[in-house]
C-alpha cells in the first residue's frame, strides 16, 4: 500500500514542490471557498439547540471501549508506526 502522507525523513523534491506567489489570488469557480456570514446567527442558535452530551455517542464509546478487539490490530500497527518514524522535536537540530 502507498501511503498518502510523505515521509519526513526526506527532503522535498525541488522539481515537486508547489512554488507561492504573492500575486496568488482566492481560487475562482464552482467549489471555491467562500466565507459568509449573513447566517452566523442562525448557525449559533442550531448550535445552541444541539445538547453538549449526546447518549448515542456516549453509548457507542462504552461498547467500542469494552470491545477487546477495538481499536483493530492494523491500526494500532499503522499508528505505532507512525509515531516511531515521527522526529523528535524535543532535540536540539543544531
Amino acid at each position: 500500500m502507498i501511503s498518502s502522507t510523505p515521509s519526513s525523513n526526506r527532503p522535498l523534491r525541488p522539481d515537486t514542490t508547489p512554488l507561492l506567489s504573492k500575486t496568488t489570488g482566492p481560487a475562482a469557480g464552482p467549489g471555491a471557498d467562500q466565507l459568509s456570514l449573513d447566517k452566523i446567527e442562525l448557525l449559533r442558535q442550531a448550535l445552541a439547540a444541539q445538547p453538549e452530551i449526546r447518549p448515542e455517542v456516549v453509548a457507542r464509546g462504552r461498547a467500542l471501549a469494552a470491545d477487546p478487539s477495538w481499536p483493530p490490530h492494523e491500526v494500532l500497527r499503522k499508528v505505532s508506526e507512525i509515531i516511531f518514524h515521527a522526529p523528535d522535536l524535543t532535540e536540539d537540530p543544531a
